[in-house]
Order: structure tokens, then C-alpha cells, then sequence
């Protein structure tokens, strides 16, 4: 049994106080249920935090092949809430994001949202963002597959617009802790578009999110996902962590299973929820400006490797959306898919990129 207390009720309120005011500026701004979820979840801790952080730090001398070119106390911390405050495997995600750079020097050349192929990608909805977040604080991306115009846009751009954005998102403290949640509609996507994810992409694809960036990712869903997409999840199955493949859920067209674990109040019309159809231009005009030709420089203040700039009127349009697909998805009683034979198919997941 634990020491009792004795001290007066007033007196434990004041203890508690003086326990919050202790919190480090490294959790300022954030909720005190987002506080107490870091604790539970992830397991942080305000009291060594700062200490917590240097020993990440002092782990860099051992990889001199690596240029870390960002150190400070902010930055490290994503990498320890992304891996649950357990040191070296943060560091070890430290080090492969900037390894990943390393590697794909000409993916990170101009990383900025106004370079043309970012920007087109963008414009046409990769990703798209909700605004606001799901019933446990997650924020929610869209990809609408089918919209992917080869002759337009190449996957390495739209991957590279999907990191840019991640950047500038998780930037938000509060975002580190609870995570996202992808959600990719396969409606009208064909064979011949699907046949342009080779395996080396798709590879190069979850190295660069789930192997080196600092995100929690709760769930990535598939809906009406068609035969030949089943056939490329068993391709990169293989690169695949185990905790990734059970928050990857295969709903086929039924929403009612999707709906389990997103409530359709946080979800578009064209995912069976009470929200308008999604913008396609929303996010793009969050990391260009009110209006993609503003004269005026626009930077994220908080993410100086983005400095979105005016671009010329052929570049504009050039990257006016076209038409986009809709989902065909269709509310409709039934389960959730799971990709694994002989496992619990009812609501178990099929990726959690933490």
C-alpha cells in the first residue's frame, strides 16, 4: 500500500498546481487531455522530458554519415512521441529521416509548395486534408486514386507533395500526439493506372512514410479497392512492419464498416458522411495562399523549408484542376475486410506507423 496523505484538500489542489506548472514549454499550447494522453500513450513525461530529448541527441556522434540538419529540442521531440519516448528507436527514426534525404536528393530539390510538380499535385487533391479532426483528435487525408493523371502528374510528386503537406501538419504538437488517419478511394481506378505502381515505387512510397517520418498513423483505409489493388497489397506486403499491417483496413464498398471506426460526422458525403463533398482546391489553397497567383511571397512561418512563391500565368494554367472522380462507395450492412486469411475478420485492422 502506498504512503497515505494527510494534507488538507486545499493543500493536494496546490501540490497538483505546482505539479502542472512544472510542464515544459515543450507542451505549451496543448490541451490538458492531450497532455494526459502523451502520458498514458506515449509514455511522456514533463519532468525528464528535456533530458529525455538530449539523449536522442547525444546518440547522433554515432552516425557521422548522416548530416542531421536539424537538432533542435522542438524536432527531436516529434521523432520521441512518434516512437512512444523509447530512445533509440526514436533516434533510429531520426536518423533514417534524414538518410531517406540522403538517399533521394532530387525528391527534396525545391521542396516547397510552389514548385510545379508539387503544386500540380496538390491542385489536384494529393492529398486532400479535412479540415477539422476525427473524434479522437486525428487529422484525416484523402487520396482519390483515380485522379491520378499520369500525363500530368508523376508519383514521385504526388509522394512528395504527401510528405510536404505531413511536414507542414505535423508541425502541430497536438498532431504528433494523436496521429492521422488516410483514407484512399480506389473508385474508376484502373488496371492500366495501377500497373504504373511498380514495386520499386511503392517501395520507395513506405520507405518514406512509415520507415522515416515521425507521424503516428492510426488506420490507412482502402475503399472499393478492385481486384488488382488486393493484388499489390500482397506485393508490398513484404515491406510491411507487422504493426502497419494491422491498421491497414480493406472496407471494398461498404462504408458501414469505415463508419465503425470514423464516425460519419467527421467524414465527406462521398464517404457515406454528413459533411459537403470534399473541395478538391482546400489544402492547396492552405499552402498557397487565398490565390494561387498572389504576387506576395507566402511562407509557413513554421516550416522554413517551404516558401511558396508567385509562379507564371502558363504555370497556372497548366496546373488548373481537371474534373475530379468521385467515390462510388455505398453505406450498406456488413463487416469490416481483413487482408489475412483465418484471422478474426469482424473489425480487426488489416498500418500504425509508430
Amino acid at each position: 500500500m502506498g504512503p497515505v496523505s494527510f494534507l488538507p484538500k486545499h493543500q493536494k489542489l496546490s501540490t497538483l498546481k505546482g505539479d502542472s506548472a512544472k510542464m515544459t514549454h515543450l507542451q505549451a499550447g496543448l490541451s490538458p487531455e492531450t497532455i494526459e494522453k502523451a502520458r498514458l500513450e506515449l509514455n511522456e513525461n514533463p519532468d525528464i522530458l528535456h533530458q529525455d530529448i538530449q539523449q536522442v541527441r547525444d546518440m547522433i556522434i554515432t552516425r557521422p554519415d548522416i548530416g542531421f540538419l536539424r537538432t533542435d529540442d522542438a524536432f527531436i521531440l516529434r521523432f520521441l512521441r512518434a516512437r512512444k519516448f523509447h530512445q533509440a528507436d526514436a533516434f533510429r527514426l531520426l536518423a533514417q529521416y534524414f538518410q531517406y534525404r540522403q538517399l533521394n536528393l532530387d525528391m527534396f530539390k525545391n521542396f516547397k509548395a510552389d514548385d510545379p510538380g508539387i503544386k500540380r499535385a496538390l491542385i489536384d487533391g494529393f492529398p486532400g486534408v479535412l479540415e477539422n479532426r476525427d473524434h479522437y483528435g486525428r487529422k484525416i487525408l484523402l487520396l482519390f486514386a483515380a485522379n491520378w493523371d499520369q500525363s500530368r502528374n508523376s508519383f514521385t510528386d504526388i509522394l512528395r507533395a504527401i510528405l510536404l503537406s505531413l511536414e507542414v501538419l505535423i508541425e502541430d504538437p497536438e498532431l504528433q500526439i494523436n496521429g492521422f488517419i488516410l483514407i484512399i478511394d480506389w473508385s474508376n481506378f484502373s488496371f492500366k493506372q495501377a500497373s504504373k505502381l511498380t514495386p520499386s515505387i511503392l517501395k520507395l512510397a513506405i520507405e518514406g512514410l512509415q520507415d522515416s517520418f515521425p507521424a503516428r498513423f492510426g488506420g490507412v483505409h482502402f475503399v472499393n479497392q478492385p481486384w488488382y489493388i488486393h493484388a499489390l497489397y500482397t506485393l508490398i506486403k513484404p515491406f510491411l512492419k507487422d504493426k502497419t499491417r494491422k491498421r491497414i483496413f480493406l472496407h471494398g464498398n461498404n462504408l458501414n464498416s469505415l463508419h465503425q471506426l470514423i464516425h460519419p460526422e467527421f467524414l465527406p458525403s462521398e464517404f457515406g458522411g454528413t459533411l459537403p463533398p470534399y473541395d478538391m482546391g482546400t489544402w492547396a489553397r492552405t499552402l498557397l495562399g487565398p490565390d494561387y497567383s498572389d504576387e506576395n511571397d507566402y511562407t509557413h512561418t513554421s516550416y522554413n523549408a517551404m516558401h511558396v512563391k508567385h509562379t507564371s500565368s502558363n504555370l497556372e494554367r497548366e496546373c488548373s484542376p481537371k474534373p475530379m472522380k468521385r467515390s462510388q462507395s455505398v453505406v450498406e450492412a456488413g463487416t469490416l475486410k481483413h487482408e489475412d486469411k483465418g484471422e478474426n475478420e469482424n473489425t480487426q485492422p488489416l498500418l500504425a506507423l509508430d
